[in-house]
Order: structure tokens, then C-alpha cells, then sequence
């Protein structure tokens, strides 16, 4: 199944994602009850990601990642540092999960926002959608070739 994975490139951008090669880079952080049980439950190891950048200047669909480790405690929970802390989780009873990502591919331009709401095939897709943008959430094969199609064109 593909998915949309939202983020701000000052914390995770798809260059980020290119540094950490193979091995893949933690998508942590993750405080939404609705997307954590995506991550916990529907994602899995192959699955393919669009890498979708906001709250920047050229906001859109950046690139294409892969799931390179299914669901696991997510390590920011357990460091009081992070902005990410959750005071009550513990090793043996958490409630957030992380997965890695590896690059696929980068864009060679941002496939804006603007770009995939004038898309007729993309009205259903959740991040066109107003008030629905999680920051993990699933697309179906057909909007993700679509997404693919468009930065093609």
C-alpha cells in the first residue's frame, strides 16, 4: 500500500532522507493517534511513501521513499530532551511508534500542493483535502501513479 508522509524539512526533509542511504532514517514523532495506528498496524517493510514537505517555502511532494523497518517504540518518547518526550512512556508500556525510510527517488522540482488540488484524479487523495492531512495516510496505487505521472510531465 502507498502512503503520504507529511513533514517539515527542517526536522526530516527528503535530503535528509538521501543522507541516511540504505540504512534509512527514523520517521519519529509522530503524536496523532490516527496516523500512529497506521504506522503501527497498515504500514510494512517494501511499502512506498510520497515524502510530502510543508510548512517551508516550496510546499509539495519532494520524492518517493520506501519503508525500510517496520513499526517500533519510537526512541523520542524516552528522551527527555526531545520536544517529542512523553513522560509516562516506558520500555515495557508506550504508546508511539517510528518506522525508517530509505530514499527512492528525489523530484527533480516539488510537485506543489497547488499542482495535485488541479488534478481531477487527486480530489479523493487526503492531502488535497481540507482539514484531513495527517501526517501519515494512506493513498491508493492509482493516486500514487498519478503523483508519479505528474512529475513526469
Amino acid at each position: 500500500m502507498p502512503w503520504v508522509f507529511k513533514t517539515e524539512p527542517g526536522e526530516c526533509s527528503i535530503d535528509d532522507i538521501g543522507v541516511a542511504g540504505a540504512a534509512g532514517v527514523i520517521w519519529e514523532g509522530v503524536r496523532n493517534y490516527q496516523a500512529r495506528n497506521f504506522l503501527r498496524d497498515q504500514v510494512t517493510v517494501g511499502d512506498l511513501v510520497l515524502i510530502h514537505h510543508s510548512s517551508c517555502a516550496e510546499i509539495g511532494v519532494a520524492g518517493v521513499a520506501k519503508i525500510s523497518a517496520a513499526a517500533f517504540a519510537d526512541p523520542s518518547q524516552f528522551q527527555p530532551q526531545s520536544q517529542y518526550f512523553d513522560p509516562k512512556a516506558s520500555a515495557e508500556k508506550f504508546a508511539w511508534f517510528a518506522v525508517k525510510v530509505s530514499l527512492v527517488e528525489k523530484f527533480s522540482k516539488v510537485l506543489t500542493l497547488a499542482e495535485l488540488r488541479a488534478c481531477p484524479g487527486l480530489a479523493e487523495l487526503a492531502l488535497v483535502k481540507k482539514g484531513n492531512r495527517l501526517s501519515v495516510m494512506p493513498a491508493t496505487n492509482q493516486q500514487f501513479d498519478l503523483v508519479l505521472f505528474l512529475t513526469k510531465t
